[in-house]
This record gives C-alpha cells, structure tokens and sequence, in this order.
C-alpha cells in the first residue's frame, strides 16, 4: 500500500474535505470523473484523491460517542450556503469544457473579477463549488471592495 495515496501524514496534518452524500457512488463518480481524482477507497468511507487533497464521502447518519448530538445530513436547500470547496485550475476554459464534458453543470460561464476567473458548480448533492483562475492577482490587481459578501 502506497502511503502517499492516503490521507494518513508522516508528521504534521493533512487538510481533507468530508461530504455527506445521498449516493457515494454517484458522487465517488462526479469527483473521480469531473476533477480527475483517484478513488482510494470505494465506501465506508469513500476516499477520492483529487490534486493535492483529499475528499470523504460518507451517507448521512444519527450521532456515534465521538460526536454525541450531532447528525450528517446531504443539503437539503441549494439556496442558502455556509461553506463551499474553492478550486484554483490553471485553465479555467479548459476546465470547465472538459467538466461539462464529463456532466458537470455550472451556475455561470467564468467571470472576470480583475483579480481571477470564476465561476461556480454543484456536485449531485447541491455542494457549491468555486471554480477559480488566478489572473489579476499574480500581478497586485485585486477586485473591487464592494462593501458586500464576495
């Protein structure tokens, strides 16, 4: 077993994401197949290596002793949203044709914000998504301060 393939340090940590889903096979296939990531494990949990990072996916489910209280549940609104997954690609065209290819459906075609492209998707579950390209910002030009949530 290659250690590299698991979200298990040497030392330090490791920054993972954990989604609770309605259908870990559907949702195993939107992050192997849209961002190209490696399925390490199939279930229980399932673990789809993408890029540098890690995503668990797991169904939802009542409390257990080490979070007493406490249920996973998918999103039941798409409408409100408390977190989301940022992404940086180097080609935000060619990521979002080859995304789409792969079934993938965005909110907006990429924006120009003077810092960066961006646009943003949903995963089977309703997870937002940020799609990013850094642009303006390699070179000090960030985007306007609006006063409101960016």
């Amino acid at each position: 077993m290659q250690r590299d393939k698991w979200p298990a340090p040497e030392r330090g940590l490791v920054l993972t994401h954990f989604l609770t889903v309605r259908d870990v096979a559907r949702a195993r296939e939107f992050y192997a197949g849209v961002f190209g990531g490696e399925v390490v494990l199939d279930e229980n949990p399932c673990i789809v290596k993408v890029a540098n990072t890690w995503i668990i996916m797991n169904p939802g489910g009542g409390p257990t002793p080490d979070k007493p209280g406490i249920t996973l549940k998918a999103p039941e609104r798409t409408d409100t949203v408390s977190a989301f997954m940022n992404v940086r690609v180097a080609d935000i065209a060619a990521f979002s044709s080859e995304a789409r290819a792969q079934g993938a459906e965005f909110l907006t075609e990429p924006i120009d914000r003077k810092a960066e492209l961006r646009c943003y998707m949903r995963d089977p579950d309703g997870y937002l998504i940020e799609v990013g390209q850094a642009t303006g910002m390699l070179e000090g030009i960030f985007a306007d301060r609006s006063g409101t949530s960016q």
